[in-house]
């Protein structure tokens, strides 16, 4: 789709956009604006949640995505200020900060879980009667390269993630019949607050680092087409795409019994 064309879907929708104080939320709530939509900023950053409100000429909600209530509130916010919601790019996240073993720290584990998983659920939840409201809308979920891959290193982030991944290939098609479209974006190591702990290791291993706007370009493509239920994976030196989950086994009698 071109820039013209993503200009023509998006003119006039109302975005909600989680963590869009900074990193891939703040390049996508730009790249919505200057699309045409209207944006309402979410975050607990709210020196940086104003500023990119007042570049994008939306709004800013302080937002904590671990709070159910304070979900609702940002959706009934984005109602009262722009008449309704159509699309929500539900991003907030935070690094995990502890593994499993000795330095298992169950503040720092619940902090990752209540950011990076319930603030999807909790997100999905509270916007999914506005869009039905508009008729339809669509939600892109922030998960993970850790969410497509084992991560021996951070197998927490991984497991927030993985749970994203499989809460969009299940809600995706379970949503369709209300044409409302949910997808994650799986992005590597990205220019983000989440990689500052790891910039050190990146540069000694030669690890490229994808520039936030890119991951705001695919998020626009997925809203701006039509597939639900996918996972679209962005990798350094390779055009973003939806991941193909082949030869999954299901439920099903196998074949040849």
């Amino acid at each position: 789709m071109t820039a013209a064309e993503a200009g023509a879907a998006l003119r006039d929708k109302v975005a909600i956009v989680t963590g869009g104080a900074s990193g891939l939320g703040r390049a996508t709530a730009l790249a919505l604006a200057e699309a045409g939509a209207r944006v309402v900023v979410a975050d607990l950053d709210a020196r940086g949640g104003r500023e990119v409100a007042e570049m994008t000429g939306g709004h800013f909600r302080a937002c904590d995505v671990s709070d159910l209530e304070a979900n609702r509130a940002l959706v009934d916010f984005a109602e009262q200020q722009c008449g309704g919601v159509d699309i929500a790019f539900l991003n907030a996240g935070v690094a995990t900060g502890c593994g499993v073993g000795e330095d298992f720290d169950l503040a720092r584990y619940r902090r990752a879980m209540g950011a990076n998983l319930d603030g999807v659920v909790f997100g999905t939840h509270a916007v999914l009667p506005a869009l039905r409201a508009r008729g339809g809308g669509a939600i892109v979920a922030t998960a993970s390269l850790a969410g497509l891959a084992a991560v021996p290193l951070d197998p927490l982030y991984a497991a927030n993630k993985h749970a994203v991944v499989g809460l969009a290939r299940s809600l995706g098609p379970a949503l369709a019949r209300e044409n409302v479209r949910f997808n994650a974006v799986c992005p590597g190591f990205a220019e983000s607050r989440i990689i500052d702990h790891l910039r050190d290791m990146l540069s000694e291993q030669e690890l490229p680092i994808i520039p936030a706007e890119v991951v705001a370009d695919t998020v626009l493509r997925i809203v701006t087409g039509d597939g639900t239920g996918e996972c679209w994976f962005i990798q350094a030196g390779r055009d973003p795409e939806p991941f193909r989950f082949r030869n999954v086994p299901g439920p099903g009698k196998p074949v040849g019994t």
